[in-house]
């Protein structure tokens, strides 16, 4: 009894605070006996963050909150010190370098060519650095794909996705109209090929055989590729063949002889006998992306939904991915090197330059049209819609145009153009990850203005004249055909075969123009990856509200995949565990001063 009397009366007692408890209310007590601004930038303790990746820019708002003005002025303020010019050099030797090994190329290319009678096995020979370099960025291409659209996809909701693409898509479909209007404005007012006849041009090459229909359900097959491992390395295509008519057997089950007595009879309905074709499904070496891309779409939207069970899928590509950068690094080092020997192997390899002058007039007209597509029109879109200096974006991208503009393949050049888009102009890699691949895909601005001149090119060339029907064929052919172009060199020639089909004109007038084409799509080249590259930070404006929101409610370590590395910080009274997420601030644990479970500014 007299136990249980002493159980009770502790029972009854006050307890004594403990000192865990005693430290927490004198830290929150101190708190709230601060000022306002004070606290608020006791609350974010921006000294004891770790340094972000990229200083925010002015008014960018943090997960949710915008920093205090003094926070903001700090983290904006630039460092003083240190020399500007070696900043430069530092921050843009790759760009100087690549520059530099163009002009050489030229010169080494021009000086050889005139001083040195190489043989076409040495000639071969010479531009064998610049084919190592063609090679190191197409064996990039396929996990830089793969892994930039799965974790790319998966980091976002699937509402949230489809709204991306959406907006890519109607952005790149946009700007690819525009293209072919105005290239078919420019060709109908300075009218090229009217002072000019096919016959006075040299024909080079063939004509590749192609029908406008199956070209277009080859698109679509391709989107569903039957072998995804085949996807990989070839795409597939089908073409027409004569069937032969053979004897058919009696009904007595005997085949006739080889040599059958017959009578042929000339009548006048075997002048228009019609032929018999058959569709032939085949194979071609090229990495099938469409396929590729509407798999890993699919796939990444899965793999989301999933939660913690595909997590672990997660992690693996966006290792994978990480680890493909890496590489493009170590390939970027080379480049410059493999440009110069590119460059100038090609100088080597033109045999005629005669005809640069017979296609003179044609050759301004495209690049007139690609100039004002990408230094008018672009800028123009991005300008309204993004209210940033599109001149200062171009020049960020300045490393992937200038490659793009000598090896002529924007499929080869993604990797190029994911590290300009995210290290120089900061756009958030689940942009870049979702609308680069898509966009090397389907938007072919210059492609499609280069099919518009070229096809009203060669109708000027025959004297035919285009109505108006047939101008807007060309127009949506061209839009639609550009969709179809793989991202390899001259793969226009192949889809400007659709469009001359389209309007009735001659198919192997296209070899008319195969001697200059090789110059052309360099030019072209490099206006699809700035379209591209305009995408990304169009669509990246149009989704900043979805994007902030996400970022507010999102597990960081869970859900994000892109959160980079946490590290552990010792505060006043506790540890807090903090990680730099796409350019935000996440807090997790526990917070001594709001004395929340989890928090998250």
């Amino acid at each position: 009894a007299a136990a249980a009397a002493a159980a009770e009366e502790t029972r009854r007692a006050p307890r004594a605070p403990s000192p865990a408890h005693t430290q927490r209310t004198t830290a929150v007590g101190r708190a709230r006996a601060q000022k306002p601004q004070a606290r608020a930038l006791a609350r974010y303790s921006l000294a004891s963050l770790p340094p972000p990746l990229s200083p925010p820019a002015s008014g960018q708002r943090l997960q949710g909150r915008s920093l205090p003005g003094a926070a903001m002025k700090q983290a904006a303020a630039p460092k003083k010190g240190g020399c500007d010019c070696r900043r430069f050099l530092a921050n843009n030797w790759l760009l100087l370098s690549t520059i530099l090994a163009v002009v050489l190329g030229i010169g080494l290319g021009v000086g050889v060519r005139e001083y040195g009678k190489l043989s076409s096995i040495d000639k071969y020979y010479f531009s064998f650095p610049g084919e190592v370099l063609m090679r190191m960025l197409k064996l990039i291409i396929l996990p830089l794909i793969i892994s930039s659209m799965i974790t790319g996809v998966a980091a976002l909701d699937s509402s949230v996705s489809g709204k991306i693409g959406l907006r890519a898509v109607v952005y790149y479909f946009f700007t690819t109209i525009i293209a072919v209007i105005l290239g078919i404005v420019l060709v109908v007012t300075i009218k090229p090929g009217v002072s000019q006849n096919a016959e006075e041009i040299d024909r080079m090459g063939s004509t590749p055989e192609v029908s406008t229909v199956d070209a277009m359900l080859d698109l679509i097959r391709n989107m569903f590729p039957e072998n995804l491992v085949q996807a990989c390395f070839q795409q597939f295509k089908t073409k027409r063949e004569e069937v032969i008519v053979t004897n058919e057997v009696d009904k007595n089950g005997t085949v006739p002889t080889e040599n059958p007595f017959t009578a042929i009879i000339p009548t006048e309905t075997s002048e228009n006998k019609t032929k018999e074709y058959k569709v032939v499904g085949m194979y071609s070496d090229g990495i099938n992306v469409l396929g590729l891309i509407v798999f890993c779409i699919v796939f990444g939207v899965v793999i989301g939904e999933m939660g913690e069970k595909g997590q672990v899928l997660v992690d693996f590509f966006n290792a994978l991915n990480e680890a493909t950068m890496r590489i493009v690094q170590i390939i970027m080092w080379y480049m410059p090197l493999g440009i110069l020997f590119l460059i100038a192997g090609k100088i080597i390899q033109v045999e005629d330059w005669e005809i640069f002058r017979k296609l003179g007039l044609y050759m301004a007209t495209v690049l007139s049209g690609l100039a004002i597509h990408s230094v008018v029109i672009l800028p123009l879109i991005y300008l309204i819609i993004v209210r940033k200096n599109p001149y200062r974006f171009a020049m960020g991208m300045a490393q992937a145009l200038l490659t793009a503009l000598m090896i002529s393949s924007s499929s080869a050049t993604l990797p190029v153009t994911f590290r300009c888009a995210e290290e120089k102009n900061h756009i958030d890699k689940r942009i870049t990850r979702f609308v680069l691949p898509v966009g090397a895909t389907i938007n072919m601005d210059g492609t499609a203005l280069y099919e518009a001149v070229a096809a009203i090119f060669i109708a000027q060339l025959n004297e035919l004249e285009l109505d108006i029907g047939k101008i807007v064929t060309v127009s949506v052919t061209a839009t639609a055909a550009s969709v179809g172009a793989a991202g390899v060199p001259q793969a226009g020639l192949v889809t400007m075969v659709i469009v001359l089909s389209a309007v009735g004109l001659p198919a192997e007038d296209v070899t008319l123009i195969i001697a200059v084409d090789w110059l052309l799509d360099r030019f072209r080249t490099m206006v699809n990856v700035l379209g591209d590259a305009f995408g990304t930070g169009v669509v990246e404006k149009l989704s900043k509200n979805e994007l902030e929101q996400m970022d507010v409610t999102s597990e960081v370590n869970i859900a994000n995949p892109f959160a980079l590395e946490a590290a552990t910080v010792d505060c006043d009274e506790a540890e807090t565990k903090k990680s730099y997420v796409n350019g935000a601030f996440a807090i997790d644990k526990s917070d001594t001063v709001s004395f929340t479970q989890t928090s998250q500014f």
